[in-house]
């Protein structure tokens, strides 16, 4: 009850200080929006969730504190943003993104410290960079903008950081409940949390001014010369509208290129060189049919060079999605899918990728140190030729198959407790189940590699083999 009442209390002091920044003024103007309910509402999410996830994180403090810090400033810079949009007239694609780039900005730098020398607590910071991407909700304009619902895109977004904030769980479960406090709180932060609030004030999606003021204007109301100013603009922003380069102004390469060329009109050996006499082979000095035995040698001992395709993400005949050789790609998502689709991931190392759609069924092949998060699936899921591999299924699946693999990690849904697993010449299988309530801690299970068979009654009977401490 005291906790509540504190709350309640930090929301209204952060009201009124918003209040007097902008002179008090409650008939127009910044104070009216403060005022308005939703903002309220804004400020309740903070102080209830948020502060949770604060509170957690100044328990363990280093890079956790840090990217939690940059989690609370988003969190205030989308405040900001919808205080604007009750006074701002809705915007075209190219003005939005440069309205909504203060929280594009929060954004890029906890992605950022994603990059480089890998962190100890690389789970913690990949977990609430990926989970700020729930933010862009704010971004829906309509049917026609290319995101789903707002509450249904905060809850797919949550989905990618789900699969860090699973891991982070199962790492700290007995070694640092401060770790799991703040994971759990994470996920509160947004579900609960974000989607309610955006089902309760914004389920069509922000609810801009009639007669306001355009997006530049609202933009010009810059910060003092004093406040620090924004880091570089990334590459490709989130909320960019851009559309990739048409496949059609790509080089051509290949056979293409083979009969471009013998269809130009040149001569065939146009390009070819004339071998002379003293060029061939029986009239070389230095070329003899002796082979020494360092040349020898040399030849045998030099490594072989394997050969890795070029890397391929793409939906081939509208009925598989091909997912081939991405190296260190982090955010790879199929988003646009139905039940009669399948996906083969092939090839790839060190990258995740989430499946949000339902499909008809998945194969992962030749990858190592792959992620795959994915919905469910109608037939099957099936790993093989793999090395320490981690997959979660977030719905139902029937089947799954693990075949010639080393090391793979399986979180299964309470939709999947019902299917089955096949394994076959597979080592350190893990398998997690959610526990009987939303707080409790998964539970890990190791499926049995080694087997014991013994005649009896005219039979073998095969038994898996367990191991005892004397």
């Amino acid at each position: 009850m005291e906790e509540k009442l504190v709350q309640r209390l930090e929301s209204a002091v952060m009201r009124l200080e918003a209040l007097s920044a902008t002179g008090g003024s409650v008939g127009t103007g910044d104070g009216t929006a403060v005022l308005d309910p939703s903002i309220i509402a804004f400020d309740d999410l903070r102080s209830q969730f948020l502060g949770k996830v604060s509170s957690a994180a100044e328990k363990i403090g280093g890079h956790v504190l840090d990217i939690t810090k940059i989690v609370e400033a988003a969190f205030a810079a989308q405040r900001e943003l919808l205080i604007k949009i009750k006074e701002t007239k809705k915007p075209d694609n190219s003005s939005l993104a440069e309205f909504l780039k203060p929280l594009n900005d929060v954004i890029v730098k906890a992605t950022k410290m994603t990059e480089g020398r890998r962190s100890d607590y690389f789970n913690q910071l990949k977990s609430a960079a990926d989970s700020l991407s729930a933010l862009a909700w704010i971004a829906y304009t309509g049917k026609d903008c290319g995101m789903t619902m707002p509450i249904a895109y905060v809850e797919e977004s949550w989905q990618m950081a789900e699969f860090y904030s699973n891991k982070i769980l199962v790492e700290f479960k007995n070694k640092d409940p401060n770790h799991v406090e703040w994971a759990k709180a994470l996920k509160e932060l947004y579900l609960p949390g974000l989607r309610d609030y955006v089902k309760n004030h914004y389920p069509l999606g922000p609810v801009w001014s009639a007669t306001g003021k355009t997006a530049v204007s609202a933009l010009s109301k810059a910060p003092s010369p004093s406040a620090p100013a924004p880091p570089a603009p990334p590459p490709s922003s989130l909320f960019s509208s851009e559309s990739p380069q048409a496949s059609s102004s790509r080089p051509t390469k290949g056979m293409s290129a083979v009969f471009d060329e013998i269809n130009s009109g040149k001569p065939v050996t146009s390009g070819l060189r004339k071998v002379t006499d003293d060029m061939k082979t029986k009239n070389r000095a230095d070329r003899t049919g002796v082979v020494n035995a360092g040349e020898k040698g040399a030849r045998v001992s030099s490594p072989s060079v394997s050969k890795t395709g070029p890397p391929k993400f793409e939906l081939q005949m509208g009925r598989k999605w091909v997912v081939e050789n991405q190296v260190g790609e982090k955010n790879l998502v199929i988003d646009d899918c139905d039940t009669k689709q399948s996906v083969y991931v092939y090839g790839c190392k060190g990258s995740v990728l989430l499946i949000k759609g339902k499909v008809n069924n998945i194969t992962i092949d030749k990858c190592t140190k792959m992620g795959v998060v994915f919905a469910g699936v109608v037939a099957a899921c099936e790993v093989v030729n793999c090395n320490g591999v981690e997959v979660q299924c977030q719905g139902s699946a029937p089947t799954i198959s693990i075949d010639n693999t080393n090391g793979c990690q399986l979180y299964l849904n309470k939709d999947s407790l019902d299917g089955s697993i096949t394994t076959a010449k597979s080592s350190e299988i893990n398998v997690l189940v959610p526990g009987d309530g939303p707080d409790d801690d998964w539970g890990e299970h190791a499926l049995p590699q080694q087997y014991a068979h013994e005649y009896k009654d005219g039979r073998f009977v095969t038994s898996p083999v367990s191991h005892s401490g004397a």
